[in-house]
């Protein structure tokens, strides 16, 4: 294969890319039952190192952002230790790494926090759907406590003080997470904000928390080290965004001159956030453009960036299974398919036991920290 563009390298501030092709944060539940990354979850970035950027799953700020049993933390030191071992084995690998911090808001249930408390959020707008709990189970939802002006700060000093420890265990940078019908998600939509305070009704308004929180993370550990992610009309978990676009550009003009690392973008059938939000981004974009549709393919990675649109292309499912995915786009070699039925367990199996194409698999080294690999460079021509 000729040299393309997803395979062309690329800079994100101080690190240089080998390529563009990042790969996206996904929920995998290989936490243990405090939080703390499992060993392998180690072994699972580092063989994923050859990506232009990790970005991981997400990560609960505190236990009062915590959104489901086994979902990882960056609270404590222990959770801090374990994120040591990540970020180590992802930077003994060659890789970039940053993590994602994920305030459930309304999301969660007693039976799977480690305080037992009542989640809380914009208002009191229960989830439509079941969650999970300790023990892998499942529970109905319960109505979240409205969030007082004092859990709002409390919220925002969560996601500055997890910043800082994510850079304290070695993160290059962090991502808030402000889609997917999470916290800031939650701030922005119509129907899970029902505020008549400063942070609901108008739009200036319902920015204020996202903005507020990107401006808590940036002041913690520097607005080259931060980022936000962001999924303009997703109606995953029941959102809703009748008119997502005056919303979207408000925010990203309240942010445009932040000096952020990269604002991450998910494109929408119905709105098409990269068309329009793109020109009023002056920074670095990621676009994914695999959300509630097909797996991202190569060959749609390369159109968003020959036609401008973004700068990196996030791939989801394809890491998944695929934990050579630029080399295999370099070579051309088939993708592995998914083994669903191990998405959300918590072992090896279906995490990080996918096979290498064989030129990889030559590079394999071990060290005390786990699977690593010799770092190339696959842009290729």
């Amino acid at each position: 294969m000729t040299n393309t563009a997803l395979l062309s390298p690329h800079s994100l501030g101080s690190l240089q890319l080998p390529n563009r092709i990042v790969m996206a944060p996904m929920t995998r539940f290989r936490a243990d039952e405090d939080g703390t990354p499992l060993r392998i979850v180690a072994d699972y970035y580092a063989q994923r190192a050859s990506s232009a950027l990790i970005i991981t799953e997400g990560i609960w700020p505190s236990r009062r952002g915590q959104s489901g049993w086994r979902i990882p933390g960056l609270e404590t030191q222990a959770h801090v230790a374990g994120w040591r071992q990540v970020t180590a084995a992802v930077h003994g690998a060659g890789g970039r790494i940053f993590a994602q911090l994920m305030h459930g808001g309304r999301k969660g249930h007693p039976l799977g926090r480690i305080d037992g408390s009542v989640p809380a959020g914009p208002s009191a707008v229960p989830e439509p759907e079941p969650v999970y709990v300790r023990g892998g189970d499942k529970a109905q939802p319960v109505v979240p406590r409205v969030m007082s002006r004092a859990d709002i700060r409390t919220a925002l000093d969560d996601y500055a003080s997890a910043a800082r420890h994510a850079i304290e265990a070695g993160f290059d940078g962090v991502e808030l997470h402000g889609a997917n019908s999470y916290l800031i998600h939650q701030f922005l939509a119509d129907n899970t904000n029902l505020r008549k305070d400063a942070y609901g009704g108008s739009i200036t308004n319902r920015i204020r928390f996202a903005v507020e929180a990107v401006e808590a993370v940036a002041g913690a550990i520097g607005a080259e080290r931060t980022a936000l992610r962001v999924s303009p009309g997703n109606p995953q978990f029941g959102m809703s965004e009748a008119d997502p676009a005056p919303l979207y550009r408000a925010l990203v003009d309240a942010l445009g001159n932040a000096g952020l690392a990269y604002l991450h973008l998910t494109d929408n059938d119905v709105y098409p956030a990269l068309d329009d939000l793109r020109p009023r981004w002056p920074g670095l974009l990621i676009a994914n453009v695999g959300e509630n549709r097909e797996a991202t393919t190569r060959e749609a990675g390369e159109q968003v960036l020959q036609e401008g649109r973004a700068d990196l292309v996030s791939y989801g499912r394809a890491f998944i299974a695929n934990p050579d995915l630029p080399r295999r786009f370099a070579t051309g070699a088939p993708l592995n398919i998914v083994d669903g039925r191990h998405l959300y367990t918590h072992g090896a199996e279906g995490y990080t036991d996918y096979p290498l194409t064989r030129s990889l698999q030559n590079d394999l080294t071990s060290d005390g920290i786990g699977v690593r690999y010799t770092p190339y460079n696959c842009v290729v021509g």
